[in-house]
């Protein structure tokens, strides 16, 4: 009888030392998550954070890009968002430069590391940036309730740039606690664990928030939350694990003096290859433009501004078009970026190097061909399937309108539940690859 490897998970003292590291960096996070940015007024903060309408939309999915600690506005209040947006940046350019493009085709591994540092060296200038645009942010909302989030005016000033330079080394001290993680802890889990843990530690507080709130139906509208919970958990999970398996012939091989038949197999393609990037990506890329627009806000071109108050209206997250292109960008970036995954894992020639061949289809590049078609029709369900997750607060609202806070309308965001879930199938899949590479899902007698 075979017992499940992972009650060998504390035996093993490297697996144990792993779990443990990644538990205490995140400690280690989550305390310097409450470390407030030097010359800013907390009060003021707290009054922004706990008004409503717009402003409180738009910072709360600040909020979940930043693992929590923009409602804080601590030095890791931007956490890992520059860092993203260069990724974002270098995804995008690397299909549009040919030069990029051959690159990742020649060496994909010498191609990897390129494009990790010039990420590095690209969050540091966007994180720069990100925080400007999120003070000015702050500022307007705060000044429009008759404060000031700076101790000081903002400008070319010492106090200015020591907060500036204090929120950006808090970002580059985040990437670093996720790398650390990724190479010291569970691995390749670091920036994501980072994530995750700034979702999970806001629970506690939607739902207190939820029956201190004042509803009159605290009661159903739990009971309606948590089954919806528990209903797209299951949703994510059957459609995450979705699988389409592509007959595969593998040819025999040589015994001896005998030649053994062709093997069939499956090539399995899955639903979802893009998993949560697509919605980090759409989110990344909307709430820019809604704080780049800070920058205008008080310019004295009438023209400017008003744009500028467009740009924050429909970006701000408070719109019906923003949910509208909500949809659209996850979809899109859903095919994009499992387009740019396929392209570069190449099953088609791979196939041929090893000998195998899908029946009726051409070796090589035709079949890299027939797999991409396979391969885009089966994401247009994924990529659905990920916008209706992603815009589920809105399609919820429309059914059960709850005012201008969207903290009522699930306990945890779609889309950070969708991280949640993701996080953890990668974190048990993880755990249990490096349990059978030590060999302990060997079966074992039981009496």
């Amino acid at each position: 009888m075979r017992r499940s490897a992972w009650r060998f998970l504390f035996i093993s003292s490297d697996i144990r030392n792993r779990i443990l590291i990644s538990i205490l960096l995140l400690i280690l996070y989550r305390f310097v998550a409450h470390v407030p940015v030097p010359g800013v007024n907390r009060l003021a903060i707290e009054g922004v954070m706990s008004g409503s309408g717009q402003g409180q939309t738009l910072f709360g999915l600040l909020d979940l890009l930043s693992g929590g600690t923009v409602s804080n506005f601590s030095v890791l209040a931007m956490g890992v968002y520059p860092y993203i947006t260069s990724q974002i940046i270098l995804q995008l350019l690397v299909p549009i430069i040919p030069a990029l493009q051959r690159r990742m085709e020649d060496d994909p591994r010498e191609a990897r590391k390129w494009q990790e540092k010039w990420t590095y060296y690209l969050a540091v200038p966007m994180s720069a940036l990100q925080a400007v645009g999120q003070i000015r942010l702050f500022e307007q909302y705060a000044t429009g309730q008759g404060g000031s989030i700076l101790n000081t005016p903002l400008g070319l000033n010492l106090a200015t740039m020591t907060t500036i330079l204090t929120m950006t080394a808090g970002t580059m001290f985040a990437i670093w606690l996720g790398e650390l993680i990724s190479e010291f802890g569970i691995k390749n889990q670091g920036l994501s664990l980072i994530i995750f843990s700034g979702i999970v530690t806001q629970i506690p507080s939607n739902v207190g928030q939820l029956l201190t709130g004042g509803y009159e139906q605290a009661i159903p509208m739990g009971i309606f939350l948590v089954f919806l919970t528990l209903t797209t958990i299951f949703v994510i999970v059957y459609v995450q694990e979705g699988r389409r398996n592509v007959p595969v012939m593998y040819p025999g091989r040589r015994v001896g003096n005998r030649m053994s038949m062709p093997v069939k197999g499956t090539l399995p393609l899955m639903v979802n290859m893009a998993g949560m990037i697509p919605i980090i990506f759409a989110q990344s890329i909307l709430t820019f433009p809604a704080v780049l627009a800070q920058f205008f806000i008080g310019s004295e071109n009438e023209t400017i501004q008003n744009i500028a108050m467009f740009l924050q209206n429909t970006f701000g997250g408070f719109s019906d078009i923003y949910w509208i292109l909500y949809f659209l960008m996850v979809v899109a970036f859903t095919f994009f970026y499992t387009d740019v995954l396929f392209s570069q894992q190449n099953y088609g020639e791979n196939l041929k190097r090893s000998g195998a061949q899908i029946p009726g289809v051409t070796k090589g590049a035709a079949t890299q061909r027939y797999l991409t078609r396979v391969m885009r029709r089966i994401t247009f369900v994924g990529a659905f399937f990920l916008g209706t997750v992603a815009i589920m607060p809105f399609l919820v609202g429309l059914f059960w309108p709850m005012g201008d806070t969207n903290t009522g309308l699930l306990l945890v965001s779609s889309s950070g539940l969708l991280i949640v879930v993701g996080v953890v199938r990668d974190l048990y899949r993880s755990i249990e690859a490096e349990l059978k590479l030590r060999g302990y899902d060997q079966a074992v007698l039981v009496r």
